[in-house]
């Protein structure tokens, strides 16, 4: 099998990729609740590895997107340029979520787009499960990648994330609390407002709202939290 460089074409990325593929691997993504039908069995760490190597090529991020293959498209997700991609590419590629790790995976390209704010909203609005935990997957992942972002921007997202907090499906409350931890750890400021919303949720009459809420009032009332924060301000 020929070395991937940056001028390795989809073709000889997919072969790879397929010849590297773990039959054990992929049955243990079951235990994570990962959907198997699209993976080689391939670890994240090793599908990094391969982006590092073969860098960022734009169009040759969409055809690896177009082989449907879980592993080919999160090496589309980091080798792809975010400032050429478009808000449509993304309800594209969204459209076709149908596991949470792909989710989360892509959402960190999202979030360096220039239409990340507007998705956010939209995605959350929608009703498909995937495509709703991605707006929460990007709240969490802006907070970590948008160092300069007002904090006025996270703070907006707390009404939406209360708003969709009775959603039970499971990867979309998952995500919604990811959120509302992600926006409280960010800075003492943000930790105060996000945690009146996890106290406000955790004594809701229902029972998803409720979880969220006592497992981010957990998270946000921890001590090494709070210290964290601490050291940050200072």
């Amino acid at each position: 099998m020929a070395e991937l460089l940056p001028q390795s074409s989809a073709d000889e990325i997919v072969a790879h990729l397929r010849s590297i593929g773990s039959e054990e691997n992929r049955l243990g993504m079951l235990r994570y609740g990962i959907k198997i039908e699209r993976a080689l069995g391939i670890s994240h760490g090793v599908q990094r590895q391969i982006a590092k190597k073969i860098k960022r090529n734009h169009e040759r991020a969409f055809e690896l997107w177009r082989t449907g293959i879980m592993e080919a498209q999160f090496i589309a997700s980091v080798t792809a340029d975010p400032k050429r991609f478009s808000a449509a590419d993304a309800r594209q590629w969204v459209a076709s979520f149908d596991s949470w790790d792909i989710v989360d995976g892509v959402s960190d390209l999202f979030v360096d787009t220039e239409s990340w704010k507007e998705l956010i909203d939209e995605f959350a609005a929608d009703e498909r499960e995937f495509v709703r935990r991605t707006a929460f997957a990007m709240m969490a992942w802006s907070v970590v990648h948008r160092k300069k972002e007002p904090e006025a921007t996270f703070l907006a997202f707390l009404p939406i994330i209360e708003a969709h907090a009775t959603d039970g499906r499971n990867f979309v409350k998952k995500g919604v609390n990811w959120a509302l931890r992600s926006i409280g750890k960010r800075s003492m400021d943000m930790h105060g407002a996000a945690l009146a919303v996890a106290e406000r949720l955790a004594q809701s009459t229902d029972k998803t709202a409720r979880w969220i809420g006592k497992d981010a009032v957990k998270e946000l009332s921890d001590a090494k939290t709070l210290e964290r924060l601490a050291a940050r301000k200072g």
